[in-house]
């Protein structure tokens, strides 16, 4: 019997578990996966996000190793439309680190082992979930025991932050609505030829956006916007797609990761179900484009804290579990409008639209409260 359960060792739910633990609650971290994943697909945190971490002792280390975006550019044709400054955005942190996700959800993990090094266990996959309205229990299997021998655990309260393959939703029956786009992005990350330094960049070209990051290790990461679900190919084709529509030259031999992705979202109609809570990926999907999703959770883990801190204190917390749910999934789906609107500003267009598109926000660029304005949006301000 533990305070909490947090289902889910990604990046959400390392942070909601350290959250917690350095206020002296017990908890236990269930993670399917044996060993933590080495793919990267979320790169950017926010400074609300970092504020979020100071919290927990890890942002100085995450800075420290990540390159600070403080200008984002629109360009087209080798020329720049309009800049966008992050210096207004926040007093502590006026930039969007770039760090890869894996390496992120390392110092997560490395803090939480220090809080308590038993608190994560791995290769413990859900099977079952009750709730008979004083505690949670969760039934699993154990990865790699004889048959995978079958484990019980006991909370107080559980959260699940088991991503958007979430198998705790369905156990709770939890309604999805659901959307899917038809916009479709191949990324992959080479070594950095560009010259833009620590600088973003997004070339607006007609036929469709190309995104431009800059990572650690002089290394960057591109993102272009595909003709169709089943374009895309290897890392020659896509530096020569980079090519055509920037006039850069990537070096295909310097890839070291590759990855297709369609665009959909998912809003859970409730994130508290009982006494178990869903956040991030479980209870909200949306666009990578815009790199809000994992910020997003992570504020939702720091909504959530509090609350659940007053409840194991005795506190009913009924109305505070509803605030939390509305104000969250409010957020939700903010950022997915949000993320439609990057989309939209990618796509394809014929000559004449895609002229007064480019001339539209290099107006809008020029123009230092909509600038600003622009900025703080971007940054989940």
């Amino acid at each position: 019997m533990v305070d909490v359960l947090v289902i889910g060792a990604g990046p959400v739910g390392l942070f909601m578990a350290a959250l917690l633990l350095q206020q002296g609650v017990s908890v236990r971290i269930l993670e399917q996966r044996t060993v933590a994943e080495p793919h990267s697909r979320a790169i950017g945190i926010h400074p609300p996000s970092l504020d979020a971490l100071q919290g927990i002792g890890v942002a100085r280390e995450l800075v420290a190793e990540g390159v600070p975006i403080r200008r984002g550019l629109a360009v087209c044709g080798g020329r720049t439309l309009a800049e966008m400054s992050f210096a207004g955005v926040s007093d502590s942190y006026p930039f969007v680190l770039s760090l890869p996700q894996a390496r992120t959800a390392a110092i997560l993990e490395q803090r939480v082992r220090h809080l308590d090094p038993a608190a994560l266990h791995r290769g413990v996959r859900v099977t079952r979930l009750y709730d008979d309205g004083g505690k949670v229990t969760v039934e699993a299997a154990a990865e790699g025991s004889a048959g995978g021998a079958a484990v019980r655990y006991t909370a107080a309260l559980a959260i699940a932050a088991d991503g958007v393959r979430s198998t705790v939703r369905p156990l709770l029956g939890t309604p999805v609505r659901a959307k899917d786009y038809p916009d479709s992005y191949q990324m992959g990350d080479f070594a950095d030829t560009t010259g833009f330094g620590p600088d973003a960049a997004l070339f607006l070209e007609s036929a469709g956006i190309v995104e431009s990051f800059p990572l650690p290790g002089n290394r960057r990461r591109w993102v272009v916007r595909l003709s169709g679900p089943g374009a895309g190919g290897d890392a020659r084709w896509l530096a020569g797609r980079i090519r055509q529509r920037t006039g850069i030259e990537v070096d295909p031999a310097s890839n070291s990761m590759l990855s297709r992705f369609g665009v959909r979202s998912r809003l859970v109609h409730r994130m508290v179900t009982g006494r178990t809570v869903l956040i991030g990926d479980a209870a909200h999907e949306i666009s990578p484009i815009g790199g809000q999703g994992m910020n997003l959770g992570w504020l939702d883990a720091v909504a959530l804290a509090p609350v659940v801190l007053a409840s194991l204190h005795g506190r009913s917390v009924g109305v505070e579990l509803r605030d939390f749910e509305a104000g969250r999934r409010a957020a939700a789906a903010r950022a997915a409008r949000q993320s439609e609107i990057n989309m939209a500003l990618g796509r394809p267009l014929p000559a004449g639209p895609w002229s007064v598109r480019n001339r539209a926000i290099a107006a809008a660029g020029a123009v230092p409260a909509v600038n600003g304005f622009v900025a703080r949006r971007f940054t989940m301000q």
